[in-house]
Order: structure tokens, then sequence, then C-alpha cells
């Protein structure tokens, strides 16, 4: 088949995308403010993409569009959606593809608030390096895959389930169009406030998908999450977490540039494990893929360890960015405010006796949102400065839209120094003017960071090599 993804650079899309490529399928598409790692791994694909709207450049034969959902699309107004109804040609939104296409496979959602690309990416760079060859939806960049698609050859297809809504027309959470026969919930915490404004309505579809798990069906949460054990009433679950307790945990945590631990399984084994990845959180996420492929029989206990060893992470997920500086600068996803302190707690906990300077970019509306400004109280505990980028504008109408002083006040007020940048351009200066050689950086954002996810590490690589 010809298939065009209207909206191709959003991480579900392109993941969709590369799955179908996968399979032999003739891909393309458009999409509007792309930037990296997104635009990079589409050209590394050498999947045929390009930036802004046009119908006269469609392709003259499209049998399938995949419709994405961004804010950016402006989809009543796009002139290649007025082009592909005119035409006729059929329209899904990626969700609703992805379920149909894998609904007649042994599909496992991997869902939760966060931690779910992490915990998707893991499982199928262990199955892999077993020799396995599962399928796998992962919405963000693995380190160790080719590609975060993938069709696989084996019954297994592991998605990555994302309780936001499909589209503004259609309110489904989109993990819950993917016919799951084995459920996992690594998390459990309010997010995306603009369209589940209680936390009531943000649980509402994680009991739903409990519900759709078959009574024969693998059930894995987090023992840490009490509305999970709330949902979860009445059914058969494996818990797992970081302390002692029902389930699978860890003992024995000894952090360092090679962390290790012990896996303790329920039937009382011991597996040493290692890994490079940075955080309790990921040790967390550890256990829940060991709960997961142990449980299904996916994999042995060496075929654990040596994933587990083997495992480097997810782009945006606290990869490191610099290759010589003696400042170095990690990567983080801080979509929402778990996420934010995950990172920081993270780059804590490894670099006890750095200070840490945070360049920050509010880029989601819930960080945008003034309903959720007392995020900024705690967000940045531990962190000496806060270099803080503008919020973007777009979707701004659709909510209550905090600017720049406001959250600097709020962030100053909670007693951590936070200054104010205009774009990247700034942010490059007050590190080159300031920094004196004993820090660490953490670049936090889930959008563009006006580039400086590559600029900033360069600059550091040459003043601190």
């Amino acid at each position: 088949m010809n298939v065009y993804f209207l909206g191709i650079a959003g991480a579900g899309v392109s993941a969709l995308a590369s799955l179908m490529a996968s399979q032999g399928h003739t891909v393309s598409g458009s999409d509007d403010g792309v930037f990296p790692p997104i635009s990079t791994y589409l050209d590394r694909l050498e999947i045929a993409w390009r930036e802004g709207f046009d119908a006269a450049l469609l392709p003259d034969h499209i049998d399938l569009a995949i419709v994405g959902s961004s804010a950016k699309l402006a989809l009543e107004t796009n002139p290649e959606m007025a082009e592909l109804t005119r035409r006729g040609v059929p329209r899904y939104s990626f969700a609703e593809y992805l379920g149909e296409l894998t609904k007649a496979r042994e599909t496992v959602v991997i869902a939760g608030s966060f931690g779910k690309s992490s915990l998707t990416a893991m499982c199928a760079t262990i199955l892999k390096e077993a020799g396995r060859d599962p399928g796998w939806f992962i919405g963000a960049i693995p380190l160790d895959l080719d590609a975060t698609g993938h069709a696989g050859t084996e019954p297994t297809f592991l998605i990555e389930g994302d309780e936001y809504i499909v589209s503004p027309e259609d309110r489904r959470s989109k993990f819950l169009l993917y016919h799951p026969s084995h459920v996992l919930i690594s998390s459990l915490v309010h997010d995306h406030i603009n369209v589940f404004p209680t936390f009531e309505s943000y649980v509402a579809p994680f009991r739903e998908l409990v519900a759709l798990t078959p009574r024969d069906g693998l059930l894995v949460c987090a023992r840490a999450h009490a509305e999970l054990h709330a949902i979860t009433e009445g059914r058969a679950v494996v818990w797992y977490g970081l302390e002692p307790g029902p389930g699978y945990y860890a003992e024995d945590i000894v952090i360092g540039e090679i962390t290790r631990f012990v896996l303790v399984t329920p039937s009382g084994a011991r597996i040493p494990l290692a890994t490079e990845l940075l955080g309790l959180h990921n040790i967390e996420n550890i256990v829940g893929a060991a709960a997961l492929l142990l449980e299904r029989g996916l994999v042995d206990a060496d075929g654990l360890t040596r994933g587990v060893a083997r495992f480097r992470g997810v782009a945006r997920r606290l990869d490191k960015k610099t290759s010589v500086s003696r400042v170095p600068a990690y990567e983080g996803f801080g979509s929402s405010y778990e996420k934010a302190r995950s990172a920081i707690e993270a780059i804590s906990l490894h670099f006890p006796d750095r200070p840490m300077v945070t360049v920050f970019e509010p880029h989601t509306f819930s960080w945008r949102n003034r309903e959720a400004l007392a995020w900024y109280d705690t967000v940045f505990e531990g962190v000496s400065r806060v270099l803080l980028l503008p919020p973007p504008g777009h979707g701004a109408a659709s909510h209550h839209q905090l600017s720049q002083s406001e959250i600097g006040e709020r962030v100053r007020a909670a007693g951590v120094r936070c200054e104010a940048m205009a774009d990247g351009a700034q942010v490059l200066a007050e590190l080159k003017a300031t920094l004196k050689g004993d820090e660490v950086v953490l670049l936090l954002s889930s959008g563009p960071l006006d580039g400086l996810a590559e600029t900033a590490p360069k600059l550091l690589d040459e003043l601190f090599a």
C-alpha cells in the first residue's frame, strides 16, 4: 500500500510509519515545526517526508491516510486534509489503525503516567538480545533498536499505551483501542489536566483498561501507587516495586556509573543485575520489565541479565549528550511533574556533590496551565539554578496559559534561583559566562528547546574538554 501520514513527526505517528515501512508499505508524509530527534530519525530510516502542508505535493496515489492530532496541525483548515477528503482517501487516527493492525496479535499494552516508553523499549531490547523477534510500537526513540515500530515475526506485540485522547473529536484514551491480551501499568498520578481536569477523570480510562484485560491475561502493576490497588481490586495482579513486598522487588542497590542490584522474585529467586541507567525510577522500571517477561516465560534469568546490561535507554530520557566535557549534560523528558522530578532526582542521586543547572522549557499544556502552577513549588527541589525558556504559544487559547514571568516568579518564590532566557542563544551565552566546571547540566523539555539538545553539549565539549 501507499500510506500517507499527515503529521508524521508526532512520536506515535512516526512509530506507526516505521512499523508500516517494516512491513514493506510505501510510506511518506508531512508535518510542521519538526525538530530532532524525530526529524533525524525519519531521515535515518529514509522515510520520505517534508516540512509544511501543500496539497499539490501529495502523492498521486494514496491508499490510506493516517492523520495525527497535534495542536499545530489545524486540521480544519489544513489544505492536505481538504485534498484527502476531496479524493475520498480512507483516513484513520494512528491509534485506530494501530489497534486494527495488531488486534490478531498477543498484545502487551504497557501504560502508566510515566515510564511507559522506557519500559516498552526495555522489554523489546531484552527480548531481541535473547534472540526473540516480537513486534513493538514505542512512542520514543530507543538507543538500542533500529526503529520505534517493528512488525516482528512472533505473536507477542509490545505497545506503549498512551492514556491521552485520540483527538478532540474522539475523547477515548488511545490505549483503549489496542485489544490488550496482557497489561503492565507503571504508575498512576494526575497528568494531562487540560483533558482530565480531575484525578478521577484521569483514572477512569485506566480502570477501563483493566476491565478490558482478559481474566486469563497477565496484569502487572507498580505496587507504590494506591489507586492501582483500587482499580484492580478483585483481579489477580503481579505487583512490583523498589521496596520488599508482594511480587518482584530490588535489594542491595549500589549506585554508580554502573548501578548494581539484586532482583528478588516471588519464588525467592535472586538475580543479580547491572545497568548504566540513571535513577531509582529506572531500577523500578527494570523490576517491572522483569516481572512481565519472566511471568510470561518470554525470557530466562540469563537472558534478562544480558538484556538489562545491554539496554542503554531511550532518547531524551536522561541520555548523556556530552562526549568529553567534565561538565556533563543530560537530556530529560520533562512533559509532566513526575517525569521532571524523576530526572532531577536521578541527577541528584548520581552527582550529589555537583551544582545542577537545569535548562527548562515549559512545553506541554500542563506546564503552561495556570491550574498546575503549584507544580513549580517543588519540582526544582535540588536544582541550584534554572534557566527558563518562554512557553510556546500554540494552543494557548484552549487553556489558562501561563506567562514566562509568572512561572519564573513562582519558581523563585520556592527558593530556587531562576533566570528568564529569551532564546537558546541567550542560554548558550549564559552557560559560557557563568559555568565554573564543577556543575552538571540537565536539559529538560518535551519540545524543541530551541535546539539546545545539540548546541549546548557541543559548547560544553569545547569549553570543558
